[in-house]
């Protein structure tokens, strides 16, 4: 298959390059600057110039490719637009990255016993509502003759095996523990995200390129845990001890930025029963082992 894919130069949509070619497929990755063009070069991806706020240059890969896979970013609906007008009515497969923060709720640390499957209906926080609209947007392009797909991802750890080998969330909270000499989490650190290993990520989507009917959302999730129990693992990683240390959501937004509230202090319990029902099988460790034995301690731990 001919594949273009946004993001080729990042964390997800990096690895899933990575998984494509392996199988003998030809990816066309989305390059916004020299640097990322040749970087994709060097990967055997062939770059297509353009940034996420054009048009023409979508339109005109979607009628080149087989299938497109949009993983640069969730809440951008101008690379949708674009890629709907281009793909509308050819039966092409287009894969929309979302994630499961999209769902959460303002907790400030706090627990929630709420999970959500693929058919449960929730009202997007404010500062998610923008990304729902484009998720729903891409699934009512099955009407419209696209096979379109959305894959929403809950917190994802593990070695990337693209251009980036690591994740953005944990990366951060082990920066703050270092700088505080403490690992921090927004309040009681009671709230519970879903959790998901990138290797099980390119897998489920190689799995819906191949198999999904058209309007199909999933989740990837494989397990949960609280943010007190990340922090306490990230401590141990840095031979900090299981201290942690609560942090009132005012100052976590000024250390962590916005995403406080809805990546970092929030609720985002989901389930994958559509996914599973797909044939997917995630079967990658768990998420304190790779953060204590894994590439979050080799990248980051004590030195």
């Amino acid at each position: 298959m001919r594949i273009f894919l946004t993001g080729a130069t990042g964390y997800v949509g990096g690895s899933v390059a990575t998984k494509l070619l392996e199988r003998g497929d030809t990816v066309l990755g989305l390059a916004r600057s020299d640097m990322a063009a040749a970087a994709l070069k060097k990967r055997g991806i062939e770059p297509v110039a353009g940034d996420l706020n054009a048009y023409t240059p979508f339109v005109q890969v979607s009628k080149r490719v087989d299938a497109v896979i949009n993983a640069a970013n969730s809440d951008n609906p101008f690379v949708v637009h674009a890629l709907l007008d281009g793909l509308k009515s050819t039966g092409k497969t287009l894969i929309q990255t979302s994630g499961s923060s999209v769902i959460g709720t303002y907790d400030n640390g706090e627990p929630s016993e709420r999970i959500l499957d693929e058919d449960t209906p929730f009202t997007p926080e404010p500062e998610k509502a923008g990304r729902s609209a484009i998720d729903q947007s891409v699934l009512a392009a099955a009407k419209g003759g696209v096979r379109s797909i959305v894959i929403r991802l809950s917190l994802i750890y593990g070695r990337g095996i693209g251009v980036s080998a690591t994740s953005i969330q944990l990366p951060k909270l082990i920066d703050i523990a270092r700088k505080a000499g403490v690992p921090r989490h927004v309040g009681r650190g009671l709230n519970i995200w879903s959790n998901v290993h990138i290797a099980d990520v390119a897998d489920l989507f190689l799995l819906a390129l191949e198999k999904a009917p058209a309007g199909s959302l999933f989740y990837a999730e494989n397990g949960e845990a609280t943010f007190k129990s990340v922090a306490q693992s990230i401590g141990r990683m840095l031979g900090m001890g299981d201290r942690t240390q609560d942090w009132p959501i005012g100052e976590a937004v000024e250390g962590l930025g916005p995403g406080a509230y809805l990546s970092f202090g929030s609720n985002s319990r989901v389930r994958g029963v559509k996914s599973r029902a797909l044939g997917w099988a995630p079967r990658q460790g768990t998420l304190f082992n790779e953060i204590e034995n894994g590439v979050y301690a080799e990248v980051y731990g004590k030195k």
